[in-house]
């Protein structure tokens, strides 16, 4: 069978993809090497818990247009994002605001209090531009968060001292002088109630699917299904590489059922912000959906250094690695008749909204 589209990745952004061209009487084939649809959102079932299988994904969004877009397939719930930073057993609430202010310091009352505090640990940059990430942090915050909330998780996070890493990739950290625990500024926010599959299964719905099929093993044969390709993988991979590999961070996932536990941490998410612990948080799934069900679900998530054949989490997108997704790009324009999107094809960090909406814009440029 002819295809208009040959979809490489049944994740959020070649779903959405699929949805609107099937919408338009094209006919779409989507393809994925994975043994499921959903990408990196897919939630897996363990006895009755919805598992976020490749981290937390907490849907949120400022864009009433996509709020709605994403309400056709789903009803959400009205989970707010609000994690607990653990430092040597100390807890904190997140983003930084006043529960965290007077929990950290015994002499903070008020937000002048706490402004009058922070201001005064920033005089040790002395006014200068910040160099890298801890001055940067420190220039936002200062000493005493850095040092318990910030320096450990993210030089496990990103595999550097805060020292060596650019001072941009926290251009701003939220601090609030309010008691407002809301992660997210957005005013939309939520999870779909039976997880993020029920959303890819309705866009996916009208499409052909294969899994467990790797496409750039047999590039030729799938090409020639499809008078055009979306390739949502890595574009130095789709390149097989050849300027190059660009960097990326990567996880592993450690999950636990505990059968004799009905509530682990009393949160879904909680980061470990020491640098002593090797994992940067423990999730519970439950408290997503706030499923009253027996047992629970944690996963530890560990950061790591990707290499050739692990899962691409998170660009690098410093200087040097833009630069060389910018040579990949012009190779890419010279590709007749393969279009590359999504997060791994753009080499961009999205947000799910963001996946949408460049998405949607991909879908008015084909038609």
């Amino acid at each position: 069978m002819k295809y208009d589209y040959v979809i490489v990745g049944a994740g959020l952004f070649g779903s959405c993809f699929a949805y609107e061209m099937s919408k338009k009487g094209k006919k779409c084939l989507v393809i994925d090497r994975r043994n499921h649809i959903g990408g990196n959102i897919y939630c897996e079932d363990i006895n009755g818990i919805h598992v976020h299988k490749y981290g937390a994904h907490i849907f949120h969004t400022s864009n009433k247009d996509i709020w709605n877009y994403v309400n056709q397939f789903c009803e959400f719930n009205n989970y707010i994002n609000s994690p607990i930073a653990n430092y040597h057993d100390e807890l904190y609430n997140m983003p930084f605001n006043m529960n965290t202010f007077t929990k950290l310091w015994d002499d903070v009352i008020t937000p002048d209090d706490a402004r009058k505090k922070i201001d005064g640990q920033k005089e040790e940059l002395l006014g200068k531009e910040p160099e890298n990430l801890e001055e940067q942090a420190i220039s936002l915050v200062g000493r005493d968060i850095y040092e318990k909330l910030v320096k450990g998780y993210t030089e496990k996070q990103w595999g550097k001292d805060c020292k060596e890493l650019p001072a941009f990739i926290i251009k701003r950290l939220p601090v609030r002088f309010t008691f407002n625990n809301n992660y997210f500024n957005d005013r939309y926010q939520g999870i779909p109630i039976g997880g993020y599959n029920v959303i890819i299964e309705k866009m996916l719905a009208n499409s052909d699917v294969l899994l467990n099929v790797d496409y750039l093993k047999e590039k030729e044969k799938y090409n020639a299904l499809g008078n055009k390709v979306l390739y949502t993988g890595m574009i130095d991979e789709y390149f097989d590489y050849c300027l190059g590999n660009l960097e990326y961070r990567s996880l592993k996932f450690e999950n636990e059922y505990i059968s004799d536990c009905d509530n682990y941490q009393g949160n879904a998410v909680v980061n470990y912000t020491d640098k002593e612990t090797p994992y940067t948080r423990i999730i519970e799934h439950k408290h997503f959906e706030f499923q009253d069900c027996p047992g629970t679900v944690i996963t530890k998530e560990y950061p790591s250094n990707w290499e050739k054949g692990m899962e691409a989490y998170y660009p690098v997108n410093d200087e040097k690695n833009n630069s060389l997704f910018i040579k990949y790009q012009e190779l890419a324009k010279k590709e007749e008749k393969v279009i590359f999107g999504g997060r791994l094809g753009n080499y961009k960090y999205y947000d799910m909204d963001k996946v949408l909406e460049s998405a949607l814009e991909l879908v008015r440029s084909e038609s």
